[in-house]
């Protein structure tokens, strides 16, 4: 009988040593609010929409301590429209991130579908984390933010300083190149201060690769935020822009007031920049749960669609050269 507790303790204790050193975590994110959009091409709409001020997503994480430092991970994360239920991201089941990695004292290696450096640093920089009606994705390049066949380094943070790199694979039939993604980013953290320098390449067609350098910074002051961010755009057809922001965050009571200024200059003759002014409001009821309001315009040249806010779940594109506005509130909840 002691034989048989005592064998019990044993077991019971080395499956909580198991179950301490690995494990999986579910969470996620719901955000929905109503957007009124003016300027479209098919004229004005207000909607439902999802993922205003975050993608709305279901996600998977889990990690396997395997000693010595050293541990295996994984993360699962689904994309979804809240307002109808449907999977984004081209209906992926897994579109947001899917990718198994390993970490040591060396850093992190990672592989398969993966958000860009370029990506992940714009959002670090820009006031409303690429986000709302004013993220600075409506006018600022991230190439694709998320890529496929990629494998990814990460150095270990010293002294504030890392640095990611990533490969995407291009995988095209007769070409391996088409699609190919090469990219960095280096980044910097000092109390206040955040730098970003980032670099992305995308090979688009077999004559035309697409070249993206960010150069981003924000400091705190205290009371304010502040925000800046300075793009290179090019490719081999002649594009060539250069993208400026400029933005602040303020602790407003329970929330934050947010605001930026962004400009697209064409520096070709294809009359395709715009600038974009954008201000937000966002009000924590609780660790996990905010209303949120925002508005943003957008003022295109000529030849310019750029848009403010979600032009494919709403027609809300305008005709070449006409202005695009939107106005948002909502919730968003995450577990």
């Amino acid at each position: 009988m002691k034989k048989s507790l005592v064998a019990g303790l044993l077991i019971a204790s080395a499956a909580g040593a198991a179950s301490a050193q690995s494990g999986v975590t579910v969470y996620g994110i719901l955000d929905a609010g109503i957007t009124r959009e003016t300027g479209g091409a098919e004229g004005s709409v207000t909607k439902l929409a999802s993922g205003v001020q975050s993608g709305s997503r279901l996600g998977f994480k889990g990690q396997e301590d395997l000693g010595n430092g050293m541990n295996a991970h994984f993360v699962l994360e689904n994309g979804l429209d809240l307002d109808t239920g449907k999977a984004r991201q081209n209906g992926a089941l897994f579109g947001r991130h899917a990718y198994v990695g390993l970490t040591t004292s060396a850093g992190t290696v990672n592989l398969g579908r993966q958000c860009n450096p370029i990506f992940i640093a714009l959002d670090g920089i820009d006031p409303f984390e690429t986000g709302f009606t004013g993220s600075a994705t409506n006018l600022m390049s991230i190439g694709t933010a998320r890529t496929n066949n990629t494998i990814s380094y990460a150095t270990p943070k010293l002294n504030g300083l890392s640095a990611t790199v990533m490969y995407g694979f291009g995988e095209q039939p007769g070409d391996s190149t088409l699609g190919r993604t090469i990219a960095f980013s280096i980044d910097y953290t000092a109390g206040p201060l955040v730098g970003t320098l980032a670099y992305d390449s995308l090979k688009v067609t077999s004559f035309n690769t697409l070249k993206e350098v960010l150069l981003g910074a924000s400091y705190n002051f205290g009371p304010a935020t502040v925000h800046a961010a300075f793009e290179t755009e090019k490719d081999d057809l002649g594009g060539d822009f250069r993208d400026f922001l400029l933005g602040a965050s303020v602790p407003l009571g329970q929330g934050k007031l947010l605001a930026s200024y962004v400009k697209k200059q064409d520096r070709s003759s294809t009359e395709r920049g715009g600038r974009q002014f954008a201000v937000g409001y966002t009000y924590a009821l609780s660790k996990r749960t905010n209303l949120y309001s925002s508005f943003g315009t957008i003022r295109n040249e000529s030849a310019a669609t750029n848009v403010v806010g979600d032009a494919s779940s709403g027609g809300s594109t305008p005709a070449a050269g006409n202005g695009s506005r939107a106005l948002s509130v909502g919730i968003r909840h995450k577990f």
